[in-house]
């Protein structure tokens, strides 16, 4: 009973540690977002990097799906993590305002 015990105490403070910490994806380097994000190792994050390279700044978190091997269950495990030029990701991209058309001319 002694060690089931210990063994519940041990997770309870491994499992904080293996929570996301929150990362700029468009400015941190790639062991700084494998080590920030969860699920996201070596390789993913230097594809984030890549893809950031080629396409310019992440506007939304959701972009991340767009690489290989980054899925809907990784991106919402981290969501909270994300952080795009130092604010917190938005859950979803926020839609462009209508334009609205100029006043006739007089």
């Amino acid at each position: 009973m002694k060690t089931l015990a210990a063994l519940l105490l041990s997770l309870a403070f491994a499992l904080p540690a293996m929570a996301a910490s929150p990362v700029d994806i468009n400015h941190a380097d790639a062991a700084t977002i494998a080590k920030s994000l969860d699920g996201i190792g070596l390789s993913k994050a230097q594809a984030i990097v890549a893809w950031r390279e080629a396409h310019g700044p992440f506007k939304s978190a959701d972009q991340l799906a767009q690489i290989k091997g980054i899925g809907q269950r990784t991106l919402e495990r981290n969501r909270d993590a994300i952080r795009l030029n130092g604010a917190a990701a938005a859950a979803r991209p926020v839609a462009a305002a209508k334009p609205t058309r100029p006043a006739p001319a007089k």
